[in-house]
């Protein structure tokens, strides 16, 4: 088993956990009320652990740090993790090229306008 690491979730991510923990009305449907707020709290925790590489069962707050702080155990190799983290920059990266690229072309677009 790999060692404790210590992980900070987005503020995007805190505001799922948050949602996923409140309370839900139950719904007799078909003979079952639904999910509890515990079941979906564990989803978004699973899920979380899938997006950062740890295992959703190993987490533990860091006392002092805030609610976005936690450690865990992590759920993937060290390479793993450094191909996944990688390929995430890569992604960004190509995101932004993609977004600037468009702006790029609405501004030209614009400037033929304004001197038409």
């Amino acid at each position: 088993m790999y060692p404790r690491t210590n992980y900070e979730m987005t503020e995007e991510d805190l505001q799922v956990l948050i949602k996923a923990a409140r309370p839900t009305v139950a719904i007799m449907v078909g003979g079952t009320t639904g999910s509890s707020p515990q079941e979906n709290s564990n989803r978004a925790w699973e899920a979380l652990g899938t997006k950062m590489g740890f295992d959703h069962m190993t987490v533990k707050p860091i006392s002092g740090k805030g609610t976005r702080f936690f450690t865990a155990v992590p759920s993937e190799t060290e390479q793993q993790r450094v191909d996944r983290t990688v390929k995430d920059a890569n992604d960004k990266i190509a995101a932004e090229i993609t977004q600037l690229t468009e702006e790029i072309t609405e501004r030209q677009d614009r400037i033929k306008e304004l001197t038409t």
